[in-house]
């Protein structure tokens, strides 16, 4: 009999995007959901055919019958609720960043290292498929010595509620430092990171936080090659667009400066006129169980014309929410690792932390905590 996770969905916005995945899963039951309106808990919980539906999130952690929580709160719940899962006895997974402060970072990577769970940050760019074509390709040895890294985040969080106004934009880095850290699976160093800009003062008051773009210079651990991550949350006129530029000795990749648009692949040696070709970035659906490889280019909502925003932005993250559920699944099936998994998490959310301590500061360099470090990884 084909063993299955027992996952519980908490947050139902978003997070009602990974419902039918899990539940197409080979290795997956979804067997409860949370959400605090009770009345859309309800309907959601009908329309998927799930029994358990809680309204708490302190009682939801109390059910046995519960391996495994899949987060997708607020930003400032990630933490703390992370945490009383793990002490709990139940694995986490976890929409991004992992939590806000140094603090909750580095608990969540000391409960999984003395209790044994396994956590998992469910960052979407590290899977979506020109990420995935890129690391293809550094994989192979195709773009040859890695030279310098470069990515970006910009969206228009205008009108946006709740937590969102005034939010500094390293606090919500992952997107553009996950894939940098991703490709070859490096470690931050140190940061340096200056603001740039100014928002409107009605926004300054949330966060104490001025600035309307931070560029931030990472330093790769045991490596020569720095990158370059810069992210706008408000009152910078750009299209949604996560990104990684890849420059490499043999090979380089430039993401699509407009969405749906072909990458960009510089190829060493050839005549200039020659040297960059479009590229139409392949699927990698045939990497996933055949049950859920339709989930890379088709949402949860698409059925009734209500489209999330998930999909109306980068088309669903590139299709890597069926990635990361597999990756998840995979995990705690096997118990080995998936990327990025506590300590990789903490590392990458700790950049954007850091980063904007740095621009607080002048740009001064500050170097990535040793919980985040694993040891002997060159």
């Amino acid at each position: 009999m084909t063993k299955k996770i027992r996952v519980a969905l908490v947050g139902l916005g978003f997070g009602a995007e990974f419902l039918p995945i899990y539940k197409d899963h080979p290795n997956a039951e979804v067997v409860a959901v949370c959400q605090r309106n009770k009345e859309k808990a309800d309907e959601i919980a009908k329309s998927f055919g799930i029994e358990k539906v809680y309204t708490s999130y302190e009682l939801l952690l109390n059910d046995p019958d519960i391996d495994a929580v899949h987060i997708n709160t607020p930003i400032p719940n990630h933490g703390e609720q992370s945490i009383q899962a793990l002490k709990k006895g139940k694995h986490v997974a976890c929409t991004v960043p992992m939590a806000t402060t140094i603090e909750e970072c580095e608990e969540i990577v000391n409960l999984c290292e003395s209790t044994g769970l396994q956590y998992m940050m469910m960052e979407t760019v590290v899977y979506a498929r020109e990420f995935l074509f890129m690391k293809d390709l550094y994989d192979k040895g195709e773009l040859g010595k890695i030279q310098f890294l470069k990515a970006s985040h910009q969206q228009d969080m205008q009108g946006w509620p709740n937590y969102w106004p005034g939010l500094p934009p390293m606090h919500y880095a992952t997107h553009c430092v996950g894939p940098i850290l991703g490709l070859a699976r490096s470690q931050a160093e140190s940061v340096s990171c200056f603001g740039s800009g100014t928002i409107r003062e009605e926004l300054h008051r949330h966060y104490n936080s001025p600035f309307a773009v931070e560029s931030c210079h990472i330093q790769l651990k045991d490596s020569d090659v720095t990158a370059h991550v810069y992210r706008s949350l408000f009152d910078t006129a750009r299209q949604y667009r996560e990104s990684i530029e890849v420059y490499g000795s043999q090979k380089s990749v430039e993401w699509p400066l407009v969405e749906h648009n072909p990458l960009i692949v510089h190829t060493a040696g050839k005549p200039e006129p020659e040297i960059p070709e479009e590229q139409v970035c392949p699927d990698f659906a045939h990497r996933l169980p055949e049950e859920i490889q339709k989930y890379t280019r088709k949402g949860v909502y698409d059925d009734d014309g209500n489209t999330h925003l998930s999909f109306t932005q980068g088309d669903g993250h590139g299709g890597s929410h069926p990635h990361l559920v597999d990756n998840f699944i995979n995990m705690l099936l096997t118990g080995e690792d998936a990327y990025p998994n506590a300590k990789q998490s903490a590392n990458i959310s700790c950049v954007g932390i850091l980063a904007h301590e740095s621009a607080l500061q002048g740009g001064i360099k500050l170097d990535l905590p040793e919980f985040t470090i694993i040891k002997n990884k060159v």
